[in-house]
C-alpha cells in the first residue's frame, strides 16, 4: 500500500480529505464500533487518540494498546460513552502507567477477561494496588516477548521516559503516587508478518538504530508532542538517520496543551526523509 507523502502545512480538514481519497479507508469510530472483527488479511489501525490504538490483525484479533478513552480529549464518542464498544478484546497492552496511557486499561481487562500485558513493575503494583485481578495481569520486559495468540507476537523494546501511577486512595480520599517501572516501546508482528513499532513515549536515545536494525518495523508510530517526548524536530531526526521505516505515524499530539507538536511542523521537519509520513485523525481508521 502506497501513501503519498503530505508537504507543508496541513490542516484538520486536510487529513481527513487525504484519508477519504486512500480508497475509502478512512471511517467513523461509530462504524468501526458496530463492525465485528473478521479476518481481513489487512492490518486495521483506528486511532483513539494520544498513543491509544485499537489494531485489528489480520487474522481478525482485536490489539488494543494505551486505551485513554473515558478521559480522553480527543477519543471517539462512541467510545466514551462505551468501551464495550471497542468490541472484544483478545490482546491488551500498556506502554507505561501514566494516566494517558494506563488509561482504561485495568476496566478493559475486567470487562473482556483479558490479559494486560506491560512492564513488570507496573503490573505489579496494579495487582498490589488492587486495580487489576492477578490472573489478568501478565509482567515483562525490555527484549522480552510473548505470543498471547496464534501468530502474533509482541517484544518490548526500550523507550526513553518515566512511568508513575496516581491512585486515588478511597481509604483516605487522596492522590497517591506509586513506582510503576520503567516506560516501554512494542514491536507488534501480525499474523501476515507485518510489524508495528509502538514508541509509547519516548526521547531521543541511540538505540532507537539498534531497535530498527534488530526488528525492521514495517510501521513506526512516533511520539512528536514535545515536552514529555520528543517534539517534531526530534522525531523527524530519529526517522531520518536511525529509523529509514517505510511508513511513520505522528501520535502523542493534540491531546495536551503541553504537547504542542504538529503534524505540519513535523511534515517540514520529514524533508528529505524516504519515510513516508501516514497521517490520521482521532476515531479514522486505516488499513495495511
Amino acid at each position: 500500500m502506497k501513501f503519498q507523502f503530505l508537504k507543508n502545512s496541513l490542516s484538520s480538514a486536510l487529513v481527513v480529505t487525504a484519508l477519504s481519497l486512500m480508497g475509502g479507508m478512512a471511517t467513523t469510530a461509530q462504524a468501526q464500533a458496530d463492525k465485528p472483527a473478521a479476518a481481513t488479511g489487512k492490518t486495521e489501525l483506528l486511532w483513539l487518540g494520544q498513543a491509544g490504538f485499537r489494531i485489528q490483525s489480520p487474522g481478525g484479533k482485536t490489539i488494543v494498546i494505551d486505551p485513554w478513552i473515558t478521559g480522553g480529549p480527543k477519543a471517539p464518542a462512541a467510545f466514551k460513552a462505551d468501551l464495550s464498544a471497542l468490541g472484544k478484546v483478545d490482546v491488551l497492552l500498556v506502554t507505561h502507567a501514566h494516566v494517558d496511557h494506563l488509561g482504561d486499561a485495568p476496566a478493559l481487562a475486567k470487562l473482556n477477561n483479558t490479559v494486560l500485558y506491560g512492564p513488570a513493575d507496573m503490573v505489579t503494583s496494579l495487582i498490589t494496588l488492587g486495580l487489576l485481578p492477578a490472573n489478568l495481569g501478565h509482567r515483562f520486559n525490555k527484549t522480552g516477548n510473548v505470543k498471547p495468540l496464534p501468530g502474533i507476537k509482541v517484544t518490548a523494546v526500550a523507550a526513553e521516559h518515566s512511568s508513575l501511577i496516581v491512585y486515588n486512595n478511597p481509604a483516605s480520599g487522596k492522590a497517591e503516587s506509586h513506582p510503576a517501572g520503567e516506560a516501554m516501546g512494542y514491536i507488534i508482528e501480525m499474523e501476515n508478518g507485518f510489524k508495528i513499532w509502538h514508541m509509547g513515549d519516548t526521547g531521543l536515545f541511540g538505540d532507537m538504530k539498534f531497535i530498527f536494525d534488530r526488528y525492521k518495523p514495517d510501521l513506526v508510530l512516533i511520539p512528536i508532542g514535545g515536552n514529555f517526548t520528543m517534539d517534531p524536530e526530534d522525531a523527524a531526526y530519529a526517522m531520518k538517520n536511525w529509523i529509514p521505516a517505510k511508513m511513520v505515524m505522528p501520535i502523542h499530539y493534540n491531546s495536551n496543551p503541553l504537547t504542542k507538536g504538529t503534524l505540519a511542523e513535523f511534515v517540514e521537519a520529514m524533508k528529505g526523509s524516504k519515510s513516508q509520513i501516514v497521517p490520521m485523525t482521532e476515531g479514522q481508521t486505516l488499513a495495511f
